[in-house]
């Protein structure tokens, strides 16, 4: 009996050892777009402040939002795109940032910083990484063509595109095609990019955010819509000057993902870690090259090695995708229309 008493009080002293002695590691929840962090990035960060990562990813920023805007997943940081962070500061999603918590913010280039007009004072937003997308053209099967959205045009390559399953990516496009802005809210304007994704419809074999990088890399498409960093990613080593990657001449979307931290958040204080540790400039620098982007981060521009899919320079005739309010409906309309 008394061995029975001994071996029970030897559990009762591990059970308190383990769970009032033996600090438990922190846990910090993250919600961000697929393979958009490289995993040293994280590693690091785990091993410096002694916690755990958990990392959710979103396919697009309506999926992201969604589920915040239902109170799901309880994350500290998540990484929405410009307007969606307009979008969530004025749903009151958003906790308001102390900058003095975040010393690496002054790396920041401030040319990009006065670009985030959805956020203009950096209340709540810290920029993560900037780009576009672009058309990706596998010049083993394709010869002549111009840097343009016309590629789409183009009947000899029917059946052998695909355009991004993105309702104001490829509205971006047509409108930048026409001239137009692509925050138009013109319904003349709206109507006319209509038209002309539907002659592109024409040619392509879908409307498709999933499958285009693996598919113009293993030549089922020849020409793609879509994010260069996606599909560099899947190229195999040596193979990199079969492929095309380049902003169209016309311009299009231009995009800013951000650092945000979630009202509510738990863990506040860890989360103002990780913002500041991406910041690092030598950290910057290897997602810069794991991605193949340029950096909005200038000190991180001395330490990057490999050379980006295309510059900031590229991006001169591009244009950020804006909240537009209630005349994202007749985009939605429209888009319905295209894609029945």
């Amino acid at each position: 009996m008394k061995k029975f008493w001994f071996t029970l009080g030897l559990i009762a002293i591990f059970v308190a050892v383990t769970f009032f002695v033996v600090p438990r590691k922190k846990v910090l929840y993250i919600y961000n777009w697929e393979e958009y962090i490289p995993d040293e990035v994280i590693k690091s960060f785990e091993e410096k402040y002694n916690c755990k990562v958990v990392y959710d990813s979103f396919a697009s920023n309506e999926e992201m939002y969604a589920k915040i805007k239902a109170g799901g997943g309880g994350y500290d940081i998540v990484f929405p795109s410009g307007d969606h962070v307009s979008i969530m500061k004025k749903e009151g999603l958003l906790l308001k940032l102390d900058l003095n918590k975040i010393p690496n913010f002054k790396y920041l280039d401030p040319e990009i910083l006065g670009k985030t007009i959805y956020d203009e004072n950096h209340e709540y937003s810290v920029p993560y990484m900037m780009g576009s997308t672009g058309i990706c053209v596998n010049k083993k099967y394709v010869k002549d063509y111009s840097h343009s959205w016309n590629i789409f045009l183009d009947q000899k390559l029917k059946g052998r595109m695909t355009l991004l399953d993105d309702m104001r990516e490829v509205f971006g496009g047509a409108l930048k095609y026409l001239g137009y802005s692509v925050n138009t809210t013109n319904p003349k304007e709206i109507e006319e990019a209509k038209q002309l994704i539907l002659k592109w419809k024409e040619n392509i074999v879908k409307f498709d955010a999933s499958s285009y990088a693996n598919g113009v890399v293993n030549g089922e498409y020849w020409v793609v819509h879509g994010y260069g960093e996606d599909i560099f990613q899947r190229i195999p080593e040596g193979e990199e000057d079969n492929f095309d990657f380049f902003i169209p001449e016309e311009g299009g979307t231009l995009w800013i993902d951000n650092m945000v931290i979630l009202k509510g958040a738990k863990n506040v204080d860890l989360a103002y870690k990780f913002i500041n540790h991406i910041l690092d400039p030598k950290n910057a620098a290897i997602i810069a090259d794991f991605l193949a982007l340029p950096s909005p981060n200038i000190e991180a521009r001395k330490y990057i090695k490999e050379k980006p899919i295309y510059t900031i320079e590229d991006l001169k005739n591009c244009e950020f995708i804006n909240d537009i309010g209630s005349a994202i409906e007749l985009y939605n309309k429209a888009w319905q229309e295209i894609i029945m």
